[in-house]
């Protein structure tokens, strides 16, 4: 067993997939065919948000009658939890598959541990992530969910990319960035209004996040997950993000998931490409 934290590099196909566990255990790199898919830098690629996603008000929560406070790093909120830039360690590692972890405690009131698993296909057409977030003693609310920077235009002279998902609604979001409670109707979202850098929103999905990234004549991504949230954020000029999570940003106060000493929350997301023919 390995408990490196240098870099590990997966490969299957034409696909090759670079994850840094010294960097939050993002996927640093992803190559399909030669062409890179990710922002590149230390903020971007795709990272881990646990144990909360998004933002946090006040970075306050409770847990049964407890109030608890989190450090805040975006203004008066708490933004994208604890694991992002800390150093995980390489549990396994082989050509084609790779598992993590990254122990939670301090400034987190419960020992915990946050695990990932990392898995491409065999002929390199997609991969697989798994999230848990596991606890041996007491019990606590929770979130899991990735953070992707999808580049725009992949610089080989194409199009922008085309971003389609069909959400059943919006959740509106209050000057503070924090979902109001009311839900907009999003049913009839049209193809060309997504992606054209309005949204820093998120979305229910309640039959499973099913969203495609198009850059046209050269790659179709697919992002699909049991999740019935996800977070777009489209406003940067050079990247597209599409962020599947177990609940929504402030999710800790207004849907929390128990994790348990018998009961983990785990959560998986799969993306599979396809070049056109």
């Amino acid at each position: 067993m390995t408990t490196q934290t240098t870099d590990v590099r997966l490969t299957a196909g034409d696909a090759e997939l670079l994850l840094r566990p010294s960097e939050g255990c993002r996927t640093a790199s992803l190559r399909v065919g030669g062409k890179e898919l990710l922002l590149q830098g230390l903020e971007h690629g795709s990272f881990v948000m646990a144990p909360w996603c998004g933002r946090t008000a006040q970075g306050r929560f409770r847990n049964g009658a407890d109030l608890h406070q989190l450090p805040l790093n975006d203004g008066e909120h708490a933004l994208h939890g604890l694991v992002n830039d800390r150093p995980w360690r390489t549990v396994r590692a082989d050509e084609r598959s790779a598992s993590f972890v990254c122990e939670l405690g301090d400034p987190w009131p419960w020992a915990a541990t946050v695990n990932q698993v990392v898995e491409l296909d065999e002929d390199g057409s997609g991969v697989n992530y798994t999230l848990s977030v596991e606890t041996y003693d007491n019990s606590f609310p929770a979130q899991v969910g990735w953070h992707p920077w999808f580049r725009r235009n992949l610089g080989l002279g194409g199009r922008d990319v085309r971003l389609d998902f069909a959400p059943a609604w919006r959740e509106e979001r209050g000057p503070d960035h924090i979902p109001t409670g009311h839900r907009l109707d999003e049913a009839a979202l049209a193809t060309e209004d997504a992606g054209t850098g309005r949204w820093d929103d998120c979305f229910g999905m309640p039959d499973g996040v099913d969203a495609t990234l198009t850059w046209p004549d050269e790659l179709e991504l697919q992002i699909t997950s049991r999740a019935e949230w996800v977070v777009v954020y489209d406003k940067p000029e050079d990247a597209v993000c599409v962020e599947p999570q177990s609940g929504p940003p402030n999710g800790l106060n207004t849907h929390p998931q128990l994790v348990t000493p018998i009961a983990p929350l785990e959560l998986g997301s799969r993306w599979s490409w396809r070049t056109p023919q």
